[in-house]
């Protein structure tokens, strides 16, 4: 499982010309190889009328499901050139379609690796893409004399606290980036004097975008 892996939040569409040919590029983010080729099949339905419709896609975060087709153009002009961005930009659980209308005038082998290329980050360029990072849930309860010192700690951390509970004790959530997890507990522990008790609640990733704390459950 990887700790920390680069994805797409939300897909965009990204577009350039070379020499009166437009290539259109598609990103969406996808889960599993169905999703990736339902999403290729959507785009050829909507572009049926381009000469290419050629894709890429890379899916498990050992990047099991990863294929690439260069859909009628020179081999390895399109669909290779496409899957290195991809690799490069070290994008995981992505799809990518770029469409081509041809505009009448030969690239050559090396004018459509470079338009390929230049589209896919074109359209990842359009997208939304965020870093996962593997964390812990973990409920800190204490008592109040104890609540300073934990969220001076979460805080020097850059530690989400994720819910709060305060009755005759307190209750806070943590996310913990999960190898800083026994750091955090030492340092927990060691700035109440041991009356704080840690409880691990459950694993999941988060992202942080525009200062937003995003949990999910991969």
């Amino acid at each position: 499982m990887l700790e920390i892996y680069k994805t797409v939040l939300e897909g965009g569409t990204g577009e350039i010309v070379e020499k009166k040919s437009r290539f259109i590029a598609t990103v969406r983010p996808v889960k599993s190889e169905e999703e990736a080729l339902a999403f290729l099949e959507e785009m050829k339905k909507k572009y049926w009328d381009a000469r290419h419709n050629c894709f890429v896609y890379s899916v498990g975060l050992n990047r099991e499901y990863t294929r690439c087709s260069d859909d009628g153009e020179p081999s390895g002009t399109a669909g290779r050139p496409m899957l290195d961005v991809i690799l490069g930009e070290d994008i995981y659980n992505v799809a990518v379609v770029v469409t081509r209308y041809f505009g009448g005038v030969l690239l050559g082998t090396g004018g459509l690796v470079r338009a390929y290329s230049k589209a896919v980050q074109e359209g990842l360029a359009a997208s939304r893409i965020i870093e996962k990072r593997r964390g812990i849930s973990m409920k800190v309860t204490t008592d109040y004399t104890g609540i300073g010192k934990i969220q001076y700690i979460a805080g020097e951390r850059s530690i989400p606290i994720l819910n709060s509970e305060y009755t005759d004790k307190v209750v806070l959530e943590l996310l913990i980036p999960s190898d800083e997890t026994e750091a955090v507990q030492k340092a927990v522990t060691e700035g109440t004097n041991g009356r704080a008790r840690m409880e691990k609640d459950r694993e999941l990733y988060f992202a942080v975008l525009d200062g937003e704390v995003m949990t999910f459950e991969d």
